[in-house]
């Protein structure tokens, strides 16, 4: 018989036992509460200034309330009041228009200029046009409004004026549905316009010198470059130009109220000004809250498809 060794089984080491968990460190515990001080301010004007007024307005939407009285509960009629009344109904449609015109001519005239004050030119001359076309926004809407009233007079303007040194008939700027509309809309984006402005003049500087090189070298050439490789790069920026654009088209209320007051009739009359008439004229806040409530989610809707939409056209490098 053959004698079979059974090997020795060694015995194994101890686990060792886990490595307890880093303590946090004074320094660590301050920085932390220095973080969260510093941005208290930050949230809490978020949630008493935006996130409680929004859910205010969406209480305060199912009810009838006119400040005297008691509020009494509607539950959904002011959102059928909205859906039926005409003027809420067109009210939604001009803001519409304004916003697809405002923007797209917005957007348009920002890039020419930023492509133009990107070309070859002093230092000092750039600074002098972005500037100059900033200056703009930061004036007051409504002051602006009121100058830009009394220039497109119909009777003692100074674009008429000018018009009739060329033999042009007084044209009604601001008495006529079309006039009235396009003079908004052009307001509106001279001051408007220095904000994207300032954003395409960044990003078409982000946007590296070689590769505009290489495409001389290819043989691109204006145009075909700008569509080729200038558009691509700076769809990034397009894209917060055009979702900041958009939200605040659709708010629109200064330029309107004090330029036309909406007219002639409902025509340059926007949904911003309509929760104005509504709460503050006729104390109809639950009415006012609901067209708010329902600007709020076609805001929310249209920048959702924004960012949608920019899955298959934004490139980033």
């Amino acid at each position: 018989m053959t004698n079979t060794q059974i090997p020795a089984v060694r015995p194994q080491p101890p686990a060792a036992p886990p490595a307890p968990a880093p303590r946090r460190s004074a320094r660590d515990r301050g920085t932390r509460l220095l973080a969260t001080l510093f941005l208290a301010p930050t949230i809490v004007g978020i949630v008493v200034f935006t996130v409680v007024p929004i859910i205010g307005s969406v209480v305060l939407s199912l009810f009838h309330w006119n400040v005297i009285d008691d509020p009494s509960f509607a539950g959904a009629a002011n959102y059928r009041e909205a859906f039926t009344d005409s003027t809420v109904l067109v009210s939604f449609g001009n803001t519409l228009l304004f916003m697809v015109l405002a923007v797209a001519l917005q957007l348009m005239i920002a890039l020419v200029l930023a492509l133009a004050v990107n070309g070859r030119m002093p230092v000092w001359l750039r600074s002098v046009f972005r500037s100059a076309f900033f200056f703009p926004l930061v004036l007051s809407a409504a002051s602006i409004s009121v100058v830009m009233k009394y220039l497109f007079n119909q009777d003692f303007g100074v674009v008429n004026w000018l018009l009739g040194l060329v033999g042009v008939a007084p044209v009604p700027w601001l008495t006529s549905e079309n006039a009235a509309m396009a003079t908004v809309i052009l307001v509106y984006v001279w001051q408007q316009f220095g904000f994207s402005f300032l954003l395409f003049v960044g990003g078409l500087n982000n946007i590296p010198k070689e590769i505009h090189e290489a495409a001389s070298l290819d043989g691109a050439t204006g145009l075909r470059k700008h569509l080729g490789i200038t558009l691509p790069l700076l769809s990034p920026t397009l894209l917060v130009a055009s979702v900041v654009g958009i939200i605040n088209a659709l708010q629109v209320f200064e330029q309107p109220y004090v330029l036309t007051n909406g007219g002639p009739g409902d025509a340059t009359r926007t949904v911003v000004m309509v929760i104005y008439e509504s709460a503050f004229e006729q104390l109809r806040f639950g009415a006012a809250s609901a067209v708010g409530v329902l600007l709020f989610v076609l805001i929310m809707a249209v920048t959702a498809l924004q960012f949608r939409l920019s899955r298959r056209f934004v490139h980033y490098q």
